[in-house]
């Protein structure tokens, strides 16, 4: 539990909270729409939930939305699922993401980086054009609002392009990244049934060169419904037969023509992990996108046009949607493509220098990883434009905070931010004009009313619970594809407490408003009764310098007894002797809890972890619980495959 009065580590000064775009929006909207003039961002919030039209209205024209058609009213239905937003209206996302062209033409949009580090800029004019010329092509290819566009690239200005056309001709886009096995890529596009597919030649990472050309024969098989297949040649080689040429789409000096569609259109498909089944194809609108984007990347964010925009992510991961959405707001977005530790692990800090990122994000495994390995960035590289490090795939530990704050700056805003695929945006993380406390993030997001709810569904404060929103948000889901009665979309959310979005994370929620995060409460581990998140446990073990990585399952038995096992991957020349086993059991007891020291603490070859990073807990578990490796896992999810043989067999020598 965190203290009642900490001392932050961090607070805005009166400049920074005078400058930030959501204090003027503020101010604008008490006056126009009745918001709190007082009382900050608590009572600005407060608003934000209660009025929750109003707040989504003043939003819209505040970032002066463009509304072809007008809408009847804000929500006609805010029944979750099914919320209806804006009916009425029509109006179209990449239209929005290339508005600066007009003011800025010869400025950058896009930066692109690989592992050169050197960056190449591609200008609003330029990327207009592109996105235009392809756009056209699109149509001349018989793409249709509603026909899904698929690509299997990397994080490169190509990718922005293709799906900007998408949206401008009002098609349905989805991505994976080139890392992705044909099988995972399968699972995910035969459920959508694309007409066209963006493929690339091959990638480079750490170094190397990988080709893709057998995966990409092997999808274009695969995929019977695809009228087109467009070859990028990021290796340089010839293009396939029957391929169309990247080139050859996008030469053209044609002005974009943007299809006005319904608020609630689908703009893309994302995907869960799908560790366990088939991965969820999880659909999102053009409008609503457009709004939660505007409000997260503009408001909480505080970016517009004299910003860049760096977060190390791919294409394969909500978080690089949320990065293009950068363009919205007018700021110039960098894509990394390459491994984000070549040829060092330094490698992200210096493309923050090298672009003059003023909002650096990354994951929180990364910044550990560099606290780790010693890396001063601070000292090494000039990271004055850097005003932020945001960090999310899972919570950052307080050491992270503390690190971040001693190594690159003590003026830093540090913004630990959680959301989730589901809604491709955030429910509680950065607020410009709030202080930071360790270990914490800052505060619920803006029109979310996140709350933490005991098992009967009561909210509690300053408690452990389940993460809740009570409200409905625009960026979630308008339905999952291939769920015709919405069952598995429905039961994925609201089956624990109808009518309301249940998460599947353990929060506290401070009195002082702050969000602590725990980890997914299905992998909670509960002994006699004491409820506690599988992150507070790795970020008290893995400050050991001879734990890599950790991973920790409760499994009920039985007999009614709880066995649970940690998992330690260790770092190179440590071995898992006597003293370390009694160092790692004395850290659990006295940073977290007696009651929950490890029944076994077990070295394993690695930890596995999903396509997108995350520890896979709940497959182990299952596999632990006797479930057979091809049930309790989807093998094309995991990065590799056969760590998972350990614990398959682990399990049947306890059987």
């Amino acid at each position: 539990m965190t203290p009642a009065n900490p001392t932050p580590l961090w607070q805005p000064d009166a400049d920074r909270i005078a400058r930030a775009q959501i204090t003027r929006f503020q101010a604008w909207a008490a006056e126009r729409h009745g918001a709190p003039a007082e009382g900050g961002y608590a009572a600005l919030h407060r608003w934000s939930v209660d009025e929750l039209d109003t707040f989504w209205k003043a939003v819209t024209e505040w970032f002066d939305v463009r509304f072809s058609t007008p809408y009847t009213r804000v929500l006609g239905d805010r029944s979750m699922p099914g919320a209806q937003w804006f009916p009425g209206a029509t109006l179209n996302y990449a239209e929005h993401a290339l508005r600066a062209s007009a003011a800025r033409p010869d400025e950058p949009a896009l930066l692109a980086v690989d592992e050169t580090h050197e960056p190449r800029p591609v200008t609003w004019a330029e990327l207009r054009r592109q996105v235009g010329s392809l756009a056209a092509e699109l149509r001349a290819l018989g793409v249709r609002p509603g026909d899904r566009v698929s690509a299997y690239v990397p994080n490169i200005p190509q990718a922005v392009v293709a799906l900007l056309a998408t949206a401008a001709v009002g098609g349905v886009w989805t991505s994976c990244a080139p890392d992705f096995g044909a099988r995972s890529v399968l699972d995910r596009f035969q459920q959508v049934e694309p007409v066209v597919l963006f493929t690339v030649d091959g990638y480079r990472y750490g170094g190397k060169e990988h080709d893709r050309r057998e995966i990409v024969a092997e999808l274009r098989r695969e995929l019977p419904t695809l009228r087109a297949v467009v070859h990028i040649p990021l290796l340089g080689t010839d293009t396939p037969e029957g391929a169309l040429e990247w080139s050859d789409l996008t030469s053209a000096d044609t002005e974009p023509v943007f299809e006005q569609v319904p608020f609630d259109h689908p703009l893309w498909v994302l995907y869960s992990s799908g560790t366990t089944g088939l991965p969820k194809a999880i659909v999102q609108s053009q409008g609503g996108i457009l709004i939660e984007h505007l409000k997260q990347i503009g408001l909480h964010c505080d970016l517009g046009p004299e910003d860049r925009f760096f977060w190390y992510t791919s294409t394969g991961w909500m978080m690089w949607n949320f990065l293009v959405s950068g363009l919205l707001t007018g700021t110039t977005i960098v894509l990394y493509d390459g491994s984000p530790g070549h040829p060092d692990t330094g490698a992200q800090w210096r493309i923050a220098e090298r672009t003059g990122a003023t909002l650096f994000g990354t994951s929180a495994a990364y910044v550990m990883a560099c606290r780790k390995a010693g890396v001063r960035p601070g000292r090494d590289h000039d990271l004055t434009r850097v005003r932020c490090v945001a960090t999310t795939g899972s919570p950052l530990p307080p050491d992270g905070f503390s690190w971040l704050h001693d190594e690159v700056r003590d003026d830093l805003w540090i913004a630990s931010v959680s959301g989730g695929t589901d809604v491709c945006s955030c429910f509680a993380g950065a607020v410009p004009t709030l202080p930071v406390y360790i270990g914490e993030l800052q505060a619920p997001c803006l029109g979310t009313d996140l709350q933490s709810w005991d098992p009967s569904g009561r909210p509690v404060v300053d408690e452990v619970g389940e993460l809740v929103v009570t409200n409905p948000m625009p960026s979630m889901p308008i339905r999952f594809w291939n769920d015709p009665d919405g069952s598995r979309y429905h039961d994925s959310y609201f089956d624990m407490y109808p009518g309301v979005w249940r998460h599947g994370d353990w929060i506290t929620v401070t009195s002082r408003g702050s969000v602590v995060i725990h980890g997914r409460s299905d992998s909670t581990l509960n002994r006699q009764g004491v409820r506690m998140g599988s992150a507070d446990i790795y970020e008290a073990v893995e400050r050991l310098p001879e734990i890599k990585e950790s991973l920790v399952i409760g499994i009920e038995q039985p007999d009614g007894g709880y066995w649970m096992p940690l998992f330690v991957h260790l770092a190179p020349g440590a071995a898992l002797d006597e003293d370390l086993v009694h160092r790692i059991k004395r850290t659990i007891r006295e940073q977290l809890s007696p009651r929950h020291l490890p029944d076994e603490i077990i070295e394993v070859p690695g930890i596995p972890h999903t396509l997108t990073g995350k520890r896979i807990e709940v497959p182990v578990k299952r596999l632990l619980q006797g479930t057979p490796l091809e049930k309790a896992v989807n093998p094309g999810s995991i990065d590799d495959l056969d760590l998972l043989h350990f614990y398959e067999d682990l399990a049947r020598k306890r059987a």
